[in-house]
C-alpha cells in the first residue's frame, strides 16, 4: 500500500505544470564548468564547477540547481571551523524522489580546500542531493575512508559572497546535523519552530555556462 501512495504521489510530481521532479533530470550533464549564484538569509555567495573535478558530482549540482532544488532550504549544519551543509528539501516526496538516484563514487581531484564544496555521503554510492561548504582547509576530508568508500570529491568553489558563508547562524552547531530524520519528514515547519535561528537558502541558479 505504501509503495502505491509513493508511486502516485511521484506520478503527481511528475504530471504538475512545473515539475518538481523528473527521473530525465538525472541523466543530464553539466557544462564543463558553470557559475552558479545562492541567495541566502545572511547575502548572496556565487561558486564556479568545473566537471573534470568530479563529472558524476558537477552534473547532479547542475541539475539540481537549473530546477530549483535549493529553494527554501534551511542551512542545517553549521559548525564553526569545519563546515556548513544543506540540501534536505522541504517536500518529503521530493527527497525521496532524488534520493532514488544516487550518483557513483568517484576519486578526490581537488583538494577540500576551505570554500569549497563537496557531497555528503554516509557510504558507497550515497550522494544525492546534500552538499556541505569547507568552512576551512579541510584536507583530511581528501582522504577519509568512512563506510567503505574514500574521501569526498569537491564539486565546486565559492568565488564570491565568502563573508555572508561565515555569519550563517551556528550556534546549534552539530546538533541538527543528528535530527536529519525530523527535518526529512516534517520540513521547514520543524527547522522554524524548533531552530528559529536557521538561515536559509531562498533560491539559487545558474550564472554563466560554457559548452
Amino acid at each position: 500500500m505504501k509503495n502505491i501512495i509513493y508511486l502516485l504521489a511521484i506520478c503527481l510530481l511528475t504530471s504538475c505544470a512545473k515539475k518538481l521532479f523528473s527521473d530525465k533530470w538525472v541523466r543530464e550533464t553539466a557544462p564543463e564548468s558553470f557559475k552558479a549564484r545562492f541567495e541566502t538569509t545572511k547575502g548572496n555567495f556565487d561558486i564556479y564547477a568545473k566537471r573534470s573535478w568530479s563529472p558524476k558530482g558537477v552534473d547532479r549540482l547542475y541539475t539540481l540547481i537549473k530546477h530549483n532544488y535549493y529553494t527554501d532550504m534551511p542551512i542545517f549544519r553549521v559548525v564553526p571551523n569545519f563546515v556548513a551543509q544543506f540540501g534536505i528539501h522541504n517536500d518529503s516526496i521530493v527527497n525521496k524522489a532524488w534520493n532514488t538516484f544516487t550518483i557513483d563514487d568517484e576519486p578526490v581531484v581537488a583538494k577540500n580546500d576551505a570554500m569549497t564544496i563537496a557531497f555528503a555521503r554516509g557510504g558507497k554510492q550515497t550522494r544525492t542531493t546534500q552538499i556541505f561548504i569547507n568552512l576551512k582547509e579541510n584536507h583530511r576530508l581528501d582522504t577519509l575512508t568512512y563506510s567503505g568508500v574514500r574521501g569526498f570529491p569537491v564539486v565546486a568553489k565559492v568565488i564570491m559572497g565568502f563573508e555572508n558563508i561565515l555569519q550563517f547562524y551556528d550556534k546549534y552547531g552539530d546538533k541538527l546535523g543528528r535530527r536529519q530524520d525530523s527535518i526529512t519528514q516534517y520540513g521547514n515547519d520543524f527547522i522554524k519552530r524548533k531552530y528559529p535561528e536557521i538561515d536559509f537558502i531562498e533560491k539559487a541558479y545558474i550564472l554563466k555556462s560554457k559548452k
